[in-house]
């Protein structure tokens, strides 16, 4: 128990330093952000639960008021924004990145990828662009056409998070508890 405690802590800090890489602003609102590898390698490496609740212990901080997000944001304003659908999608993006890895017999560094690209991408677009939408008052056409502006760069972060999870199957088995 102490131990699960200790990685969700470790991996919602984990968010929050990814957090500190200057961010890039849209123009629609919505930063592009190096926290979203964060949610993938909870996924990846926590497994589902674990994941989910890392990142929503991170959520909890920055709703408290915590500028932990990218650019120092932090508060219950965030969740107002044209973000906030990929806020919400976090946790659920982490519990799919580590529902897929806990269940695929693919090699560690593959099945990373794999479950990064479906639940850290696929997932948390799912949500993103719906609260873009929403937002700011778009057709989910053109909310979808804003949110391809991420796709290249979180295409990259899919692709280091497996590299990241394969280097950790390998010095350290036990430490990739999505396979434990």
């Amino acid at each position: 128990m102490e131990r699960n405690l200790t990685h969700i802590a470790l991996f919602a800090a984990l968010i929050a330093v990814l957090g500190l890489i200057p961010r890039i602003d849209l123009a629609a609102g919505v930063p592009i952000t190096a926290q979203s590898l964060g949610i993938m390698l909870c996924g990846t490496v926590l497994g589902a639960k674990r994941g989910a609740l890392a990142v929503l212990l991170f959520l909890a901080l920055v709703a408290a008021g915590l500028p932990l997000l990218s650019g120092g944001r932090g508060g219950l304003g965030v969740f107002a924004g044209p973000s906030v659908g990929f806020l919400v999608g976090f946790p659920i993006a982490a519990f799919a990145a580590g529902w897929i890895m806990e269940r695929t017999t693919l090699s560690p560094g593959t099945a990373a990828t794999a479950a990064s690209i479906i639940g850290g991408i696929g997932v948390l677009y799912l949500f993103g662009i719906s609260g873009m939408a929403l937002n700011l008052g778009l057709s989910l056409t053109e909310a979808s056409f804003l949110g391809m502006a991420f796709l290249p760069g979180d295409v990259l972060k899919a692709v280091v998070a497996g590299l990241i999870t394969q280097s950790l199957a390998r010095m350290r088995p036990a430490s990739l508890l999505s396979r434990a």
